[in-house]
This record gives C-alpha cells, structure tokens and sequence, in this order.
C-alpha cells in the first residue's frame, strides 16, 4: 500500500513553484521532507537522540548538506568513484544552515542531532543551496524536537535593478547583489552574500526583500505540519538543574568584580587571567562537597555574572573590556614586501589580531577547478585561510582544514574578487595567515590581503578593508550599544556579530549573524552606518601603507603574456605527442598552456621570469602561425643557396622559409644566384601566393626593383 502523500505549495512573484512534500520517503527518521523546485528535488531529514549522553553540556548537533552526482547523471571525478569528504561548496552551505538552526534549539537540549539534506534530482536552473534551509527547517517542523520555531532560508539578488528570489546561476551572473538570507517569520538571523559596491541602504533593502519571502516559506511549514497531523507536543528531556540561591550567592560575589575588572581597560590575557582568579574566589565560597555536586552551575553561573557586567558596562557607561568607545577602532600598523621571495605579501595587525596574506601568481593550469553535480567551472582567483592553534595560546591537534576555515576564507574571498581586474592574465591565489587572533580574522584577511595584491603587481581596481560589528541589547530597557572592530568576548557575549567589507564607493561581502531576536531595521541600518566609518578609516590605513598596486610584478614572479591563435595552428604549436611545445618549454624555462575561447581560437598563455625568453617564445610562435599575404612585402634572410634559386627565410618568422627561384632574383638574365645574393644577406620580396603551375608559394625580388627600360634588357640578355 502507498502510503499518503501531503504536500504544501509555495508560489513565488514570477510564478514559479516550490513544493514540501511529506509522508513518503524515509519515514523511520524522526521527520522527512522532500523540497521540490522545478526538477531539483532536495531529501532532508531530522533525528534527535531521546536520552542525553553523560557530561553533555552543549548541543552536539550536525547538518550535512551533500549533493550526490547521481542528481545531475554525472560520475564523480578522479579514479574513486565514490562520494567522500565534502567539497567547499558543500560546507560553506551547511554552515549557512547551522548558523541559523542551531541559536533556536533550547540552551539546555544537549541531545545528540543529526540534520542532513542530500540534492536527489537537478536542475540547471535551480541553485539547490537555496533550497536546503527551507528543507531543514521544514523536516525540523514535523517533530517534536524542541525548536521554537520554522525558519527558512533564501538567495536574494538584485538583476537589472530588481530583487529576484532564488535565481538561477545564468540570472545570477548578472546581478550586483547575491545575498543568502536566513530568517524566522519575526526576525533575521543570519546574512551573507557579495555586491558590487552598493550603498548601506540597498543592502537593507535587499534584506527585507527577501524577509518578506521568507515569511510566506515558514508559514507553508507550519500548514504543511497541519496537514501530516504532525502538530505535535515538544518531547520532553533532563532540563538544566537550577538553583536560585547558588545563582544568588554567586553572582553578589562576582558582578562587582567583573564589573571593575572589564572597566579597566585591559590585554586579552591579563583580563582572561584576572576573571579566572575571580572564579577561584567564588569557588572557594563552597565545600568540596558542594563543588563536587553544583562545580558546573556555579561555572555556569559565575560566566553568567560576567557576560551580564560586561554587558552592562558597555550600554550603561559606552567602555569597552579594552578601555575604548563603541565607535573606536583599535591601533593599525601595516607592512608590505615582508617576504623577499613570494610575489606578494603584506601583514596587517589590528589591536591582538594579525594576518600575513601572501599572493602566488600563476597560469590557468593553476586555476582552482570546481566539480560539482550543479556546477563545473574554475575559479581564477581564490584565497585561503589559516587559523593555527598558537594564534590565540593554544595548543590543540590539527586535523585538517575546518569549516571555520573554509567559512571565513570564502567570506574574503569574496570580498576582493569583484576589485580583480577582468583583463588580470594571471591565476592569483591569496593565503592569509592568522597569526594572532582576538577579534576579526577574517577581516584582517581582507586587509591584509588588499595589501600583498597590490605589493604583487596585481591590478586591483580599489582597495578593499573589512569591519567587524557587534551589538549588546537590552530588551527590557529599548538599550543597546553598536560596537565597531569587535573583540573575541564581545563576539562571544554580544547579541550580533556583523562583518562588512567594501571599497570607498560601497560594500562588496557581509557575513551577520544575529543571536536576539526581533532586532529592528532601525539599529541594523545604523550598525551599517557606523561600520561605513569604520571601514573607510581603516582604509586610509591601508592606502597610506600602499596607495596602488606596484606598476610591475616582482622580478623573481612570472611575466604572463597570452596570444591568440587561429584554431588551425592549435595542433601545429603542440607538436606530435607535444614534442614542439615541450621543447620550446625547455628551451625557454617557461610554462606555455593552451586554451579555447568561446570562437574555438587558441588563447596561448605564456609563463615566466625572464623577459628575452618569452619573447622567444613569442618568436616562435609567430614562425609556427605565420602565413604571408598576397601582395605584401616581407623582408628575408638567405639561409640557403641552390643552383637554382636561393631559400630565404622570414625576418618576421624564423623557421619559415620559401625559394626564391633564380628567375625572380633579377629583371636581368642570372646564370648564378651568387651573382645577385649571397648567404646571410637580407632584402625584401615580395609574395604573390600559390604558383598555380609549381603549386609553391612563389616570392619575388625582382618585382621590388624598378624595371629597366626594354632596350636595356635586350642588350643584357
């Protein structure tokens, strides 16, 4: 028997139509939904752990968003013809997910959760990421999981002056902005997206744009629930032990002291060492018994005490744990040419965070290939980030790049992607090495590697900063302070962490995440304001440290120098079995790749570090393409001498050469060619196409000459 089928539709202003499905697919998870928009079709389901494991004091949750290569009739590539490890595409979309499941699960829920949404079906027209938010949400919606309530997640992009919800990847190549939004039907939670420079206001804007269509997307969960019957009450779990009077106890000893200790203003590690004495002092106002028994709720407590004093200082009294005002930003001091042997490099240190971005130039052949079952493409620009254990005193494991990494590397990324010039010939990957962390990494990512582009020779159209923004809220009161250049505590404490990066003309990348819910229009156009000024401050940091990029790469980076080819001389220029291009390589100590444009032309890239030689190169090349035009005058070289003509050669194309028969030396009877030339003169001829009786190319010499009277030639002959 099938089993029935319930389904919610939800219509977009262009007509067209999302579908949630529920009822048929893996009905032995704890919720299933299929999210269907043309023919991509996403399966997302939802288990939770009914007991809790012992010492869990967190929320070990998971979302996996896999798209399997099946969905597009594709196999994967390389020899291991299996699904394995995620791709960055991948990541950075279940991140997108968490940042907005994971605040709306109960503080005190610490079961294990598992959320994993796979691509089924694709559709070249359907971004799937888009879809993947609602899809988890809505599979979340059927439980009894504790969740407060369905979000959902949408791409906004602005397409000749209109806002378009999930466009397709062709609509989107033509937008200004392309922005993921993440919301619940009250407020916006999580943001991130590129534009091409666009003011504050557009930017909210788009934001609320999108709200609106979120909006209808999370009441199609709530009706679709209706339909399935699965309305259903929260399950229920071991809540968080509270204790009113340890509460009291603890926070009487330690609000005070918290609060002096953050008013005075200072380092990340004498503050972090003076709190930890303070949580001594409240431990030793109980027996070992009674630490044995409450040791986590007076940590818990104690931690609470200073969140709130920290909090409070900064809204009542406009201090800062290091003694600055909200709209302060913390010492700036930039250097560049850092490191004599890459081809860039700066290092940006801001306050306790400092990055050293270095950039390598390169060829196509080092362009970051993406494979995807949505997408195949290459990306000629790319930036990677590094966030190592001692960059805030810790010494940990490694194990591999982190989401973290991927997440914030992708966020710089795109900020300075736009500002690379369209006609910039190289590969260019960027690599940003945290080396000292408390606040905004990924920010002095962004600066740092505005700088080493430009140390490198790089033709960047603007320069780029980055700032990161904070909030403390005090919803009782209507309080609150914006913070700019945020600190790790108050990134941790704080009610927003807003990262916007941009030019001096407009933004090009955000990243926010909102942890209080309800937060007005009001205060994110001022936080938006406010970080406009700190960006362009940071700013002239930048340009006074590098005002443009270097006019020439370094001398040790490689000169690039592409040409293009008629597609006919394609294979001429490999060679059987590559044996021309490989050799030229190794005579030259270049790189030469070829490529295709969209003519079917060959586009010859030539890498390498010494001028004379690509220029060699070049030279052969042009020999290799060369075809003379009927009627035009080249000069040439003997290279050869016959009886019955010479062989000369092409000034302009070593290597190509032609006969020049005896007859046409002179107007003159010649009864030997050294009479008229010798080997290694040069002169010009004149072509005049295929012979049609020799069926050679013919040139001739003589056809420059001026000719002699008939007379004359009768009394020579």
């Amino acid at each position: 028997m099938i089993p029935e089928l319930f389904t919610e539709e939800i219509k977009l202003e262009d007509g067209r139509v999302i579908t949630i499905e529920t009822g048929r697919l893996a009905k032995q998870a704890h919720g299933s939904v299929v999210v269907r928009m043309g023919n991509a079709m996403l399966l997302a389901t939802v288990v939770s752990a009914y007991e809790t494991k012992d010492g869990m004091n967190f929320l070990p949750l998971t979302v996996d968003y896999r798209e399997k290569f099946a969905a597009a009739g594709r196999y994967p590539g390389g020899f291991f013809k299996r699904e394995a490890r995620p791709s960055t595409e991948e990541i950075l979309t279940m991140r997108l997910i968490d940042r907005v499941l994971r605040p709306l699960f109960p503080k005190d829920y610490h079961a294990e959760t598992q959320v994993m949404i796979q691509l089924m079906s694709s559709d070249d027209e359907v971004m799937p990421d888009a879809l993947a938010g609602l899809a988890a949400s809505a599979c979340i919606a059927l439980t009894d999981i504790p969740f407060e309530y369905p979000i959902s997640e949408v791409r906004v992009a602005r397409i000749d002056g209109q806002f378009v919800i999930n466009p397709s990847r062709t609509e989107l190549a033509k937008a200004d902005i392309d922005m993921m939004v993440g919301a619940s039907a009250e407020s916006v939670m999580m943001v991130e997206g590129e534009m091409d420079e666009v003011s504050e206001k557009e930017m909210a804007d788009a934001i609320k744009f999108a709200h609106e269509a979120i909006k209808i997307q999370c009441a199609a969960q709530i009706n679709l629930a209706k339909k399935a019957n699965r309305v259903l009450e929260t399950r229920e779990y071991t809540q968080a032990e509270v204790c009113e009077e340890t509460e009291k106890k603890v926070n009487d000893y330690a609000y005070d002291k918290c609060y002096a200790i953050a008013k005075q203003g200072t380092s990340k590690k004498e503050r972090a060492e003076k709190f930890a004495a303070i949580k001594e002092e409240v431990k030793a106002l109980f027996t070992e018994e009674e630490l044995e028994e409450k040791g986590d709720l007076i940590a818990t407590y104690f931690n609470k005490s200073q969140k709130e004093a920290i909090r409070n200082l900064t809204m009542d009294e406009g201090i800062r744990l290091d003694g600055r005002k909200t709209t302060e930003i913390r010492p700036i001091w930039c250097e560049v040419d850092y490191l004599p042997s890459t081809h860039g490099s700066a290092i940006f240190t801001r306050g306790e965070t400092q990055a050293l971005a270095t950039v390598t130039l390169g060829g196509s052949r080092d362009a970051n290939k993406i494979d995807l079952p949505t997408y195949e493409g290459e990306e000629r620009f790319y930036l990677h980030y590094n966030f190592p254990p001692f960059c805030t005193g810790e010494a940990r494991p490694l194990r591999g790049t982190s989401r973290r990494e991927v997440g914030h590397g992708n966020l710089a990324q795109r900020a300075l992607k736009g500002m690379i010039s369209d006609d910039c010939p190289y590969t260019v990957r960027v690599v940003s090495e945290v080396l000292e962390s408390n606040g905004s990494s990924s920010m002095a990512t962004v600066c740092a590697g505005t700088m080493a582009l430009m140390d490198a020779g790089v033709d960047l159209k603007k320069p780029v900063s980055g700032i990161a923004m904070g909030l403390i809220t005090d919803v009782e009161s209507g309080k609150y302070a914006v913070l700019s250049d945020i600190l790790g505590d108050e990134d941790h404490l704080g009610d927003m962490d807003f990262k916007v990066t941009g030019t001096a003309d407009g933004i090009t990348a955000c990243q926010m995440d909102i942890k209080v819910k309800g937060l007005s229009y009001e205060i994110l156009e001022k936080a938006l304001d406010q970080a406009k000024e700190g960006r362009l401050h940071i700013l002239g940091k930048l340009t006074d440290t590098i005002a443009k990029p270097n006019e020439t790469v370094k001398s040790h980076a490689p000169k690039m120098v592409t040409m293009t080819v008629a597609n006919e001389f394609i294979g001429a220029i490999i060679g059987p079995g590559g044996k021309v291009i490989q050799e030229m390589q190794k005579e030259t100590d270049t790189v030469i790749a070829i490529t295709e444009d969209e003519n079917e032309n060959g586009i010859v890239e030539i890498q390498g570090t010494n001028q004379e030689k690509i220029d060699l190169v070049i030279a052969k090349i042009n020999a290799i393409t060369f075809k003379p035009v009927v009627n035009e005058v080249y000069k040439v070289k003997v290279v050869k001498m016959l009886d019955f003509g010479a062989v000369v050669e092409y000034l302009n194309a070593p290597g190509n050469e032609v006969l020049l028969h005896i007859s046409e030396l002179a107007w003159e009877r010649t009864d030997k060619v050294e009479n008229v030339v010798n080997m290694g003169d040069e002169f010009e001829v004149k072509y005049f196409g295929i012979d049609k009786r020799t069926r050679k190319p013919k040139v001739s010499r003589k056809a420059l000459l001026p000719r002699p009277p008939r007379e004359d030639r009768k009394s020579k002959e």
